[in-house]
């Protein structure tokens, strides 16, 4: 076995700014939110923690009192997250008026089933004087099925953790907003912690996405601006055998930790999820009986000390339910010795707060890139003392005498691109410029010592904004709205279309014949032009340079510091203010000239290859390569014709044809890929 290696390490300011309020009471993300209120579609998109139910009670109680809305319904995907709407005394901080739920209308809090007499006490609501009324997404869908959309009409529908819901349409919750957008007689806004369905689904229908006001509150701002903590680690570790013989390796008892244990139709689960508890609470120690309080298992390790241990996977419903409760218990919310370890299945994830949790250990791949967010969110809460938080996960290795060898790969590069994706979620928002002769500094951009060079490419940064501003020589810059929008709010979102579109992590990692262009240049175009078919030819290359010079930056960034140019990881020190500018300052630095050429020009996937030849054994890494290899496949007639299209286009640049015979790899490839073309064009594959 070998130890973890954090696939990435940020570390940050911890200015404490995200926790300062205005005169309102509000933070920073809630007052950015508060003042898009008057919008009729607004969505919020900010990590777990910020502060999101709260802006929205903000944003409501303006609605109501202000814009002449009669009712506001809340919408949430689970009863137990509906206590973040309880009463708030808002105006002790400050604001203008409280927050209040008639208890009858928390239909989080009711008895009954989801499609019975909740759905009646909707209908009841809608009729009465009340302002506010909080229930899930499952009563609302039935609700509005029997009421119909018009009952709605002047009302605000806000719908918390807005990834739940899909454009598909069997995802019921999108078809209703898809039918509330088209009436137009709502105001909606929509909240979201985690920025991408993994599902690879889109949540909203383009044309329906493009009504709604973002307001984006990125996880660098949020950590930059926290009080304690300074430091998030990301790691993998493989192991073979049964995890629960390893775990010892990855948890350490000293920290206050939540363990996710595989689904039981994984590949990492034994199938017995009760004796996979045991075996860890047995690993860690001597049981010593429950406590008869909070029925938190009693465990005295090795050293000496004693554990309280919360066991949410246990099928007696009783006993889940105390210990349940237990957690929850507000009176122990500040008390950091209530327990040390957590271990659930299903439970602890949305809306789970644990402020003192440091550790977030799950086991086995998680098929979505959204849990992997909100999982990897209870950790990064702010708390006294805690000065640095770590998610891991434990994945089997594969296994040559496993039938399911492909699907242990499948696993083993799906960890990889969520990785790679939390690394883009964590990084700042990088803001790129086109550098020509007249590009000059920029008011509230610090750039580093020496300042400002007008002949170099410069990286520029706002400690207010969280903003990188980075010169690239040779940018197309977008030229609609729509492609500014999509370049400044959405590139995670066209990141995550290419880290999770199998061929292109396949080849990236394991194909050595791999010229990167094909990826940069014709995968990450293929997906762009997929996504945004509307965008015309230069919008798209627009964005697909702008995609492709965010992911390939932080993947280059994060190669100086594992290699601990730009800064020590090793150290307990956590530098302020992100060693990742250290690491994008200096590459952008070591280059003669930052072009987007160049930034083309780099496998966004050889960081990542690196770190899996550090964590998984030699001989499996051999296995993956040699399974990969074997699927190597010719060019597609729709390969063919993207490259021929580049071909003509390296034609009008250089006035001339590509050649097979070039030393430059991609030109070489282009006027293979021209050739194909040809041949396909004359056997009739193009009608």
């Amino acid at each position: 076995m070998t130890k973890i290696v954090p696939s990435v390490s940020v570390s940050y300011a911890s200015n404490g700014s995200s926790a300062k309020s205005n005169a309102l009471g509000m933070r920073p993300m809630q007052e950015r939110a508060y003042e898009r209120r008057g919008e009729q579609y607004l969505l919020i998109k900010s990590p777990p923690a910020s502060g999101k139910s709260r802006a929205l009670m903000f944003i409501a109680l303006d609605k109501l009192h202000n814009q002449g809305l009669k009712q506001a319904i809340i919408v949430v995907p689970e009863k137990s997250i509906g206590s973040s709407f309880n009463d708030e005394p808002l105006s002790d901080y400050g604001f203008w008026a409280d927050w209040h739920v008639e208890p009858k209308w928390n239909l989080c809090n009711a008895p009954g089933s989801d499609n019975g007499g909740k759905v009646k006490s909707l209908g009841a609501f809608l009729e009465s004087d009340d302002k506010v009324l909080v229930c899930t997404h499952a009563t609302f869908r039935f609700a509005v099925d029997q009421f119909g959309v018009a009952a709605f009409d002047d009302r605000l529908i806000a719908v918390d953790e807005f990834h739940h819901v899909s454009a598909n349409p069997d995802n019921k919750l999108g078809a209703h907003l898809g039918d509330f957008i088209a009436r137009d007689k709502v105001h909606i806004v929509a909240m979201t912690g985690s920025y991408f369905r993994g599902d690879a689904e889109a949540v909203l229908a383009p044309q329906d996405e493009s009504r709604f006001d973002t307001v984006t509150y990125t996880y660098y701002e949020q950590l930059n601006g926290y009080e304690h903590l300074k430091q998030l680690d990301i790691g993998y570790y493989f192991y073979s055998g049964s995890y629960a013989d390893d775990i010892l390796k990855v948890l350490d008892p000293a920290e206050k930790t939540i363990v996710h244990i595989p689904n039981v139709n994984s590949r990492e689960s034994t199938k017995d999820k009760i004796r996979e508890v045991e075996h860890i609470i047995e690993e860690l120690g001597e049981w010593q009986g429950a406590d008869p309080v909070t029925g938190f298992q009693l465990v005295r390790t090795s050293e000496g000390r004693l554990l309280r241990i919360a066991d949410l996977v246990d099928d007696d419903q009783a006993k889940r339910d105390r210990v349940s409760s237990a957690l929850k218990d507000p009176t122990q919310k500040n008390n950091r010795d209530h327990v040390d370890i957590i271990i659930a299945l299903g439970m602890a994830k949305e809306g789970f707060d644990w402020i003192w949790c440091e550790h977030a250990l799950t086991v086995g791949y998680r098929s979505s890139l959204t849990e992997i967010v909100q999982i990897i969110g209870r950790a990064t809460r702010d708390a006294p003392g805690k000065t640095r938080a770590r998610f891991t996960n434990l994945i089997a290795e594969p296994d040559a005498a496993e039938q399911a060898v492909t699907e242990a790969i499948n696993d083993t590069l799906k960890a990889i691109a969520a990785s790679l994706l939390m690394e883009q979620v964590l990084a700042p928002r990088f803001e790129f410029k086109p550098k020509n002769p007249t590009s000059g500094q920029q008011e509230g951009f610090d750039y580093g010592e020496g300042g400002y060079d007008p002949s170099k490419c410069n990286v520029g940064v706002n400690e207010e904004t969280g903003k990188f501003q980075i010169e690239i020589k040779g940018l197309a810059e977008p030229k609609s709205e729509e492609a500014t929008r999509i370049c400044q709010e959405d590139l995670n979102e066209v990141i995550a279309g290419f880290v999770q579109d199998k061929t292109t992590i396949e080849r990236g990692l394991f194909d050595e014949e791999l010229v990167p262009e094909e990826l940069t240049q014709v995968r990450m175009g293929k997906i762009i032009k997929d996504r945004y078919p509307n965008l015309d030819e230069q919008d798209q290359e627009a964005v697909r340079q702008h995609a492709i010079a965010a992911l390939n930056l932080t993947q280059q960034a994060k190669q100086l510091l594992v290699g601990g140019e730009a800064i020590d990881i090793g150290s307990n020190e956590p530098k302020p203010n992100t060693a990742l500018i250290a690491g994008v300052r200096k590459f952008a630095m070591d280059v003669r000239e930052l072009d987007i050429d160049l930034i083309d020009r780099i496998n966004p996937f050889s960081e990542a290859y690196a770190i899996l030849a550090k964590t998984m054994s030699e001989e499996s890494l051999k296995q993956v390569a040699a399974a990969i290899s074997g699927k190597r496949t010719n060019l597609t007639p729709e390969e063919a014709k993207d490259l021929a299209l580049r071909a003509v286009k390296f034609k009008k640049e250089r006035g001339r044809l590509p050649s097979v015979s070039s030393q430059d790899a991609w030109e070489q490839r282009m006027a293979e890929g021209a050739a194909a073309f040809v041949r396909f064009k004359d056997e009739g594959r193009y009608d």
